[in-house]
């Protein structure tokens, strides 16, 4: 496993999205588990959850307890796993999702997702998404207090602008570490953002980073998928490897500062993933891929 960096911290240059452990369709606990183990064994050192990552209404937190003892139970040592959680959104059980990140509830979902993932600081705490209701400033201004406090180590951003990132980072300085935007193979326009994190000297972790990349037969029958079918899919069948591999190796070029967080259900998936970060594209191998991608 290759390493970058969000603030100080040395991280798996893939990290795992743990959302689809506890979102609708998700897996048994065992099997949950045993992604998250699979996740460890294979170098991940970065799990990506939220408050917010959970089915049904009365389980806010699902996803923040399924990791927590994840990593009780992991035989290994976890001292380096870096938890990354968010607060701002919330779920009413009917599938949608709402947003709320007025200071005092971002105050209040950080201090309880301190007792469910049991720390005594939240390694990275991330604004899930700006509320329309709120001053971007205020919101802001209640990670800085958090910092201060001494309940968080640092501080991300999310679903967000280039303005919204220099007016965040002017608030809060070295505190903030990272942004979480969008990025992949068929979602580009967050290009600014992710250039603009890149200057700054933030992490930037797509999130959906496979968007547009068909399933492989690690996640069953998906449709017509040929090794023909997109260069994505051409370029893997020369390395032998999945088109998901060559999705995050390209991802991993496109920036020093880009740390994907894929999703993952089952072991194999996030081992599959993890092998990207050892992943080489040629030259030629990510000019291909740009110009087959929407602009």
């Amino acid at each position: 496993m290759r390493y970058r960096t969000i603030g100080n911290i040395p991280v798996s240059a893939v990290g795992l999205g743990a959302m689809p452990l506890s979102i609708e369709h998700r897996p048994d606990e065992e099997r949950a588990t045993a992604t998250v183990h699979a996740a460890l064994d294979a170098g991940v050192t970065l799990i990506d959850t939220a408050d917010s990552y959970h089915w049904h209404a009365d389980e806010r937190g699902h996803n923040e307890l399924l990791i927590a003892r994840a990593l009780a139970s992991y035989g290994g040592d976890t001292s380096q796993v870096l938890v990354a959680t968010k607060g701002g959104r919330g779920r009413p059980g009917d599938g949608s999702w709402t947003v709320d990140a007025a200071p005092a509830h971002l105050k209040r979902a950080a201090e309880d997702s301190l007792k469910r993932l049991g720390v005594d600081a939240i390694g990275l705490y991330q604004l899930h998404k700006p509320d329309p209701a709120v001053p971007w400033a205020d919101s802001v201004g209640a990670l800085r207090e958090l910092y201060d406090a001494g309940a968080i180590r640092a501080a991300g951003i999310s679903n967000v602008t280039t303005g919204q990132i220099r007016e965040a980072h002017a608030i809060l300085g070295d505190a903030l570490v990272s942004v979480q935007n969008q990025y992949s193979p068929a979602v580009r326009d967050t290009e600014p953002e992710l250039e603009l994190s890149t200057r700054l000297g933030l992490a930037f972790l797509p999130w959906s980073p496979l968007g547009g990349i068909s399933r492989s037969s690690l996640d069953g029958p998906s449709g017509p998928a040929s090794a023909s079918s997109t260069p994505f899919h051409r370029i893997a069948t020369e390395h032998g490897v999945s088109p998901q591999q060559v999705a995050l190796a390209w991802l991993l070029a496109r920036s020093p500062a880009v740390i994907p967080v894929p999703g993952a259900s089952r072991p194999a998936s996030i081992q599959d993933s993890a092998k990207a970060a050892e992943l080489e594209l040629s030259e030629a191998e990510r000019a291909q891929l740009d110009a087959a991608l929407p602009c």
